[in-house]
Formats: C-alpha cells, structure tokens, sequence
C-alpha cells in the first residue's frame, strides 16, 4: 500500500527530502573528536573549562563582548547575596531571586537592579571577581540591564566562583535553582535550548535572549527591545546565549554565546545554537540518544499522548529542531494534503508531536525504532 501522505508537487516533495536529514546521536560521553560547528551567518564566543584537568576544552572568540541578556542575572543575584547571608534572607527575597535565576524572571532582575545601585553592581562585580571583559551597560541605556557586555572567558570566571570560592550556602542556593531551571521562562519564552538539548542531566543552566519575538511557552504576545548598536557590544542583532555547567560534580563549565542575522525566527536561532552546542567537547557530559529533524507550523503544541485531545504539555517554537526517541502509530489527522496516523515521541519534553508535523516525507521517520511498551507507548 502506498503512503498516505501525498504532496501536491515534486517542487514540495524535494524540499520535503531536503529538510529530512536526522542528525542521529549515540547516547554516551560528549568527548572530542567532532568539530565546532557555527552556523552560516551566526557570531559565537565559546568557552568549555574541564574543572577536572583544569583546562579549556574549547574557546573560540572566547574574550569576545556580548550583550549579555539575561546572562547578567548571575551577577545581579550573586552582587545581592555578597554580604547576606542567604538563611537570613526574607522568604519574598529568597522567591524573587529564586525566580530570577530558574526562570529568567525580568521582574526580579529590574528589582534588584533598581535597589542595589543599577551599573554599581555591574563594577562591584568586576571589581570582586576580576572580570576582564565585563562593562555596565552603556551610558544611554543605564536601565538596560540586559546591555552589560559579558564574555564567554568571564562567564566561565562567574561559574567558576560560585563552584569553586563562594560561601556554601550561596553555592548551593544558586546551583540549586540553576538545576531546576524551568521549561520556560516567565516571559513566555521556550528556554530549553543549548545545552538543556544537547545533554543530559546533571546539569545547570542560565540561559539569554533578546531581540526576538516570543516563540513556544504560553506567551507570544511580547516582543523584546532592539536598538541601534553602539561602540564595544553589538546591541541590535537577536542575541540567544546558553551557559551552565554539565556533568556529575559540575565537572564542564559551558559558556555560548551568539548573534544572529537580523529578521532569524526565534525557533531557528534555537535551533542553530542547540547544534553548535552538541559539536562541543564537553567533558563528563552525556548525548542522550535519539535523531534530530526539524518541525513546521505555528504554535506545534507537544500532547501528553498520541492524540489531539490529551493535554498539552507546551508549545514549540515554531520551526524548531528537535529530538525524537522514537515513534507509534495514535490519533489519525489530516492537515490537507496531509493525513498521518504515525506520532513521534519527543524524550525532551515527555510528549509527543505528530509526524505530519516533522519536515521528513513519509509517514514514518527513518531510523528511528517505534516505541516499545512502557512509559512512551
């Protein structure tokens, strides 16, 4: 018997074919030996720090300004609790940063950045620290927090304090609340992308954004500011940095930071970002298994089962990459000139999208098993 899903012409079908090109992953360590992989058009600064030997796995650009985004939020809550004594924070103090570092929270960050003295706490970090490539936002923009420039070689400086010289109390407060980072951030941004794709757990994150328009989540109604670009830190590209560390014992420090051409999607600067973090070596790290393909269409809710009237887990960026565990047949829909009963099961979210929706002809996805009984059938 033939397919079932048909295409209205050959031009379709070999951009179809084109797009399904699964970039499958052994599940396993995240040695060397695969080459950094930066996407056309993509500025990266990237910094890997193995704690272990006590060397640079990786760096390129690795001194490099960015725009830090929400990347600054580190310095805001580690500026806050500098000389407090985190059992003795107010429970609402202890919820405002938690929610700050986990979910991204710009409430929280323009709180503190208000009452603790605004670029202040900017130059008190460098000064603490010994931040080399760090400046304070630039004098136009005093209230843009998100304007600080930040490295990828500084980012590593930041991590390495909390882990290796901060009080333990503030280490495990922050780490604590970067291992539980959220799905999304409370602005309605998807924040599952970088290294939260590329590895398993353990791992920690604080991710970045800005200037893009909110893809995926619950919200895509607000848009972050752009401005034109002033001397030392490019403010007007979309900025999407992933930084954290990975491994048992926090043993890899990863810092990556990127810019991407005016006018990228969201879904896309996700998707080329999470790419070029799984090229990394990253030791102690751990590639799940499963194949990458890309997805089409607005607003791809992921469903709690193979059926359009399960819950809705979340919602995709739209044309995002991602990661497929396996797949079995559920609900059959039509999406005309669509119609598919093969569903596929995405281990990152617990869900499953259907197959009409992965940019790959065919009903089913090639090398990818069909799910066995237990928890994905």
């Amino acid at each position: 018997m033939s397919s079932i899903r048909t295409h209205l012409a050959v031009a379709a079908t070999l951009a179809a074919i084109t797009l399904c090109v699964p970039d499958p992953v052994a599940a396993g360590a995240a040695g060397g030996g695969r080459a950094v992989t930066v996407p056309p058009g993509v500025t990266a600064g990237i910094a890997v720090y193995d704690r272990q030997t006590g060397t640079f796995t990786e760096q390129l650009h690795a001194h490099t300004p960015f725009r830090s985004a929400s990347v600054v939020k580190l310095l805001i809550a580690l500026d806050h609790l500098w000389d407090r004594p985190v059992a003795t924070l107010p429970p609402e103090d202890r919820e405002r940063l938690g929610i700050m570092l986990r979910s991204s929270d710009d409430d929280a960050a323009s709180h503190y950045w208000t009452t603790d003295g605004g670029s202040a706490i900017v130059r008190r970090m460098i000064t603490r620290l010994g931040l080399g490539d760090t400046a304070p936002p630039p004098a136009a923009h005093p209230g843009y927090w998100g304007y600080t420039a930040l490295s990828a070689a500084d980012t590593v400086t930041i991590y390495r304090h909390v882990l290796e010289a901060a009080p333990a109390a503030v280490h495990a407060f922050v780490m604590d609340n970067l291992r539980a980072a959220t799905p999304c951030g409370t602005d309605g941004f998807d924040q599952s992308f970088g290294i939260a794709a590329a590895f398993d757990r353990p791992r920690a994150v604080k991710q970045g954004w800005s200037g893009f328009t909110s893809d995926g989540c619950a919200d895509d109604s607000r848009l972050s500011v752009r401005r034109a670009g002033t001397a030392g830190v490019d403010l007007r590209r979309g900025a999407l940095h992933t930084t954290g560390t990975v491994g048992a014992g926090d043993r890899s420090i990863v810092a990556v930071f990127t810019l991407h051409p005016d006018g990228t999607p969201y879904g896309k600067a996700y998707s080329d970002l999470s790419r070029l973090t799984r090229s990394l070596n990253v030791p102690g790290a751990t590639r799940s298994s499963g194949s990458w393909f890309g997805t089409w269409g607005p607003a791809l809710q992921v469903r709690a089962a193979a059926t359009t009237d399960s819950a809705v887990l979340t919602t995709l960026p739209d044309g995002v990459d991602v990661r497929v565990g396996c797949q079995h047949r559920g609900e059959k829909l039509t999406v005309p000139p669509y119609t598919n009963d093969w569903w596929s099961y995405l281990p990152a979210y617990g869900g499953y999208v259907s197959n009409i929706y992965v940019t790959c002809p065919g009903n089913r996805l090639p090398d990818v098993p069909e799910c066995t009984d237990g928890p994905h059938a």
